[in-house]
């Protein structure tokens, strides 16, 4: 099914990153440090935006979080670091904005959760934060989330839908509740002086359908950009399978403007991952290039199933640690395209069809693994040395379609 035309049409800046109408979807991520502990914080804010995260977003939840915010942009920006960074408030963000100014200076963006900033002065509370951002001239993404979802407005929902003479299913009561908290809430923010083009919306769910469900019904009704995510997506293989699914079907019918994979990391596990799933999705869908795509063969009883396994392993790690080198050597690199191939029966056919490939002999094949280049067979390589040959190969290749860029302008 082809991609539909994004439907989004109004842009909105997170600080240097445009964000909804034509320009591309946007990966974020968040940390799971403990924000007031700065050092930490900036070395994984560092990391995921070394990996390709394009927005940061951080938990400010108490003092000692909000009054750091401002330290750790500066650390980042001395580091060369300048990804915008994204405040998630909860509960106290109204108070946490007002007393911490550089905390409010140094965010990109806001991100509040109308379901849970305040239960007796909601609104007061959200219009401070709106304020906030106004006078900052910031941004605020109205994230919506089913596990904390306004009680009194499902309430009202729920009590208007029980009067009905043939009432909806709950799940649909509790579905449109979700859209009516993200539609009355940017109205809010409007009211308050926040413009048009200074709001992003998100209706984030744990469940596939339900996610789908939601930001279709929320599309048509508004011209935000949104801001996607399966919200609580579960650890490993998992979770990457489900916000693969709810992601990729919303973004083929050119909903989402930004996208996160919430995953569950294993004990010490790496943040990163989150990224680079998400760039995957996109890639995979052909909206964004981000690193050469690797064309593998899953192998078979024809491959010599170990030597495959590691020369396929260790091509797709030597592209990975290049990448942030020749992302900014070689511009134009994300769309090489390398065939790593098991035996004879594909290998040939998907090599001719990359960039560059090779084809590896299969059990019991003549022990050759011919190269092929825009095409071509370019040379057979034999022996033990067939990585590092290729390798080389691969190198050559690369310094010669992907001219250097430019040395800056001092």
């Amino acid at each position: 099914m082809p991609i539909m035309q994004r439907r989004t049409t109004v842009t909105t800046w997170v600080g240097p990153v445009p964000v909804g109408s034509c320009h591309p979807i946007v990966v974020q991520s968040m940390t799971n440090t403990d924000t007031a502990d700065v050092e930490k914080t900036v070395e994984q804010v560092a990391a995921l935006a070394e990996t390709g995260s394009e927005m940061v977003r951080v938990t400010v939840n108490n003092d000692a979080a909000a009054a750091v915010v401002g330290e750790i942009v500066i650390r980042l920006e001395a580091r060369g670091v300048t990804v915008p960074i994204i405040g998630d408030f909860h509960y106290n963000g109204h108070l946490l904005l007002a007393k911490y100014a550089s905390c409010a200076r140094s965010l990109a963006k806001y991100r509040i959760n109308p379901g849970n900033v305040g239960a007796k002065r909601r609104d007061e509370n959200f219009r401070t934060i709106v304020q906030v951002a106004i006078d900052h001239g910031k941004p605020v993404r109205i994230g919506v989330n089913w596990g904390s979802l306004d009680k009194a407005l499902l309430t009202e929902m729920m009590d208007e839908n029980a009067k009905r003479s043939e009432p909806f299913d709950a799940r649909d009561v509790m579905l449109d509740a979700m859209i009516e908290s993200a539609i009355r809430s940017a109205a809010l923010a409007e009211e308050t002086g926040l413009g048009h083009d200074r709001i992003i919306l998100s209706a984030k769910m744990s469940r596939v359908e339900d996610l789908v469900d939601v930001y279709c019904r929320l599309a048509p009704k508004s011209d935000y950009p949104l801001h996607l995510g399966l919200t609580e997506a579960g650890m490993g293989t998992g979770g990457i399978i489900s916000s693969t699914a709810g992601l990729s079907i919303l973004l083929q019918q050119g909903i989402g403007d930004t996208i996160r994979v919430s995953l569950t990391p294993r004990p010490g596990g790496d943040r990163t991952e989150e990224v680079r799933v998400a760039q995957q999705v996109l890639q995979a869908l052909d909206l964004r290039r981000f690193t050469p795509q690797v064309t593998a063969c899953p192998g078979c009883g024809r491959t010599t199933s170990t030597f495959f396994q590691e020369m396929a392993e260790e091509i797709h790690t030597y592209l990975r640690q290049q990448m942030p080198a020749w992302r900014e050597q070689h511009p134009g690199i994300e769309d090489l395209n390398v065939a790593v191939m098991g035996c004879i029966v594909n290998g040939p056919g998907e090599s001719k069809h990359a960039d560059i490939g090779i084809s590896l002999p299969g059990t019991a094949e003549e022990p050759k693994a011919p190269v092929y280049v825009d095409g071509k067979l370019f040379r057979t390589l034999k022996g033990d040395g067939i990585v590092g040959e290729f390798i080389e190969i691969l190198n050559d290749y690369v310094a010669r379609k992907y001219e250097a860029a430019a040395a800056p302008v001092r």
